[in-house]
């Protein structure tokens, strides 16, 4: 069965393009032009991946507002916002609510349907790992990763709603407990082209926050002002 894409874009002539190369490439594609028809719509169906656009018709807001309230509905959702808002408090503002992805426009078409497709098949590869128990761990005292699926457990219990960019963090942290692992090598974990300091921060801050929903006492990460981060787990 064909992957369900769903496009929340105001632009017409934008929103008409990608859902064309998308439906190019295989993909079964809705497309909405407002936040209060997506969700709506929304409601009565959960899609494989979602593509916001941040600033629909007057609200500036509005792709903000919907991955919010999508979220509560499908915790799980990959939600990849496409947008012109490429500031650095938007970015962090779209890492904090939970989306998968932060692509700014213009993007090129084949570019975007490469990302669709990975953000995909990540998503179908933690789901199949979710039923399996033979994917291959990596344990660093309370904490599993487990590398296929790109997930991690802490005391037993997965650490939901963590992303891509997320995991490569912890991955690159536990791989030499103690040590100190400056910006610069933290934001080359991340795989991203521009990581600022101020980014880096906001995704500790994220992962701390979702370890802690677990273990309150959680305290492995320290902060080392100036340098950067370490994981020290006692």
């Amino acid at each position: 069965m064909a992957k369900h894409i769903v496009i929340v874009e105001d632009d017409t002539d934008q929103r008409d393009n990608y859902q064309f190369a998308l439906e190019q490439r295989g993909y079964r594609v809705t497309a909405y032009a407002g936040k209060d028809v997506a969700e709506a719509g929304l409601k009565l169906e959960r899609p494989d991946l979602v593509i916001l656009d941040i600033i629909m018709d007057d609200n500036i807001d509005a792709g903000f507002q919907l991955c919010s309230a999508l979220l509560k509905i499908h915790p799980d959702l990959p939600v990849l916002f496409l947008t012109e808002r490429v500031g650095e408090i938007d970015r962090i503002l779209g890492l904090r609510m939970g989306a998968w992805d932060y692509q700014p426009k213009p993007v090129s078409l084949d570019f975007l349907a490469e990302k669709v497709a990975t953000l995909v098949r990540l998503s179908d590869i933690r789901g199949v790992a979710a039923e399996a128990d033979d994917q291959s761990t990596r344990d660093i005292g309370h904490l599993q990763l487990l590398e296929e699926s790109r997930q991690a457990k802490w005391r037993g219990d997965e650490i939901n709603g963590l992303t891509l960019t997320e995991f490569r963090m912890i991955e690159a942290l536990t791989r030499r407990p103690g040590h100190i692992l400056t910006y610069d090598t933290l934001a080359q974990a991340t795989h991203q082209h521009y990581v600022s300091n101020n980014t880096i921060s906001t995704h500790i801050r994220n992962i701390k926050r979702k370890i802690k929903h677990l273990d309150a006492d959680f305290d492995a990460i320290r902060s080392e002002y100036g340098l950067g981060y370490r994981w020290s787990e006692n």
